[in-house]
C-alpha cells in the first residue's frame, strides 16, 4: 500500500500523559488547555456551583430545623406521657389518702400505720400531688363540686361553708375535685318562700 500524501510524512502523536515516563515527575497542565475554556465559561461554571453550594446548604439547614424540632416534640411527648402515668397512679392512690385522712380526723393514726401513712403522703406529694379545699374560701367550679346547697346571711358570695372531700391536683391538673357544701348569700326563710311560690 503507498503512502497517503497527506503533507506529513509520519502520523502526528501527542503525549497527553499527566507524569513524564522518563523523568517520573509530574507535568504541568499545558497552557493550551487553560486556553480552551473560555473565561465567560468559566465564570458560568463558578455561578452554577456557588448556585448549587446554596442550595444544599439551604437543604441542611432546613433539615438542621426540622431535627431540632422533632427533638423537641419528642421531649414534650414524652414528658406528658411520663406525666399522664403519674397522674393516673396517683389518683388510684386517692381512696387511700382519703382513708388516712379519716383515720387522722378520728384519732385513729398511731403507731406503726402514722408511720407509713406520713411515708405514703411525703411520696406523692414528691411526686407533685397536692390537696386544696379550706372551709370558707369562696366557692369555684373549676375545682368544686357542691354535693350540697343553702343560703346563708353569713356569707357575701357563693362560699364553701364545709369541705367533706378534699380535692387533688397535680401541678395545675385537677386529679379530683374538692366536694363540699355551699351557701349562697341570703335568708334561708326568703329563699324557701321563693321555692312555696314556684
Amino acid at each position: 500500500m503507498p503512502p497517503r500524501d497527506n503533507g506529513h510524512d509520519e502520523p502526528v502523536i501527542r503525549d497527553n500523559r499527566k507524569i513524564d515516563p522518563e523523568t517520573g515527575q509530574v507535568r504541568d497542565t499545558p497552557v493550551a488547555d487553560e486556553a480552551a475554556q473560555p473565561p465567560a465559561a468559566e465564570a458560568l461554571a463558578n455561578g452554577e456551583l456557588e448556585a448549587q453550594l446554596a442550595e444544599r446548604t439551604a437543604d441542611l439547614q432546613r433539615l438542621q430545623a426540622e431535627y431540632v424540632n422533632y427533638r423537641r416534640r419528642v421531649e414534650r411527648d414524652r414528658a406528658a406521657v411520663r406525666e399522664q402515668a403519674v397522674a393516673g397512679a396517683l389518683v388510684e392512690l386517692l381512696p387511700v389518702l382519703d382513708d388516712i385522712g379519716r383515720a387522722r380526723d378520728h384519732g385513729e393514726l398511731t403507731g406503726g400505720f402514722a408511720k407509713v401513712a406520713e411515708s405514703l403522703e411525703a411520696a406523692v406529694t414528691k411526686l407533685g400531688l397536692s390537696a386544696f379545699g379550706q372551709k370558707g374560701e369562696p366557692f369555684d367550679p373549676t375545682v368544686h363540686e357542691a354535693l350540697m346547697h343553702s343560703y346563708s346571711s353569713d356569707v357575701t358570695e357563693p362560699t364553701a361553708i364545709e369541705v367533706l372531700q378534699p380535692g387533688y391536683r397535680m401541678g395545675d391538673r385537677v386529679l379530683r375535685p374538692a366536694r363540699v357544701a355551699v351557701a349562697e348569700p341570703g335568708d334561708a326563710t326568703s329563699a324557701s318562700n321563693d321555692d312555696d311560690e314556684n
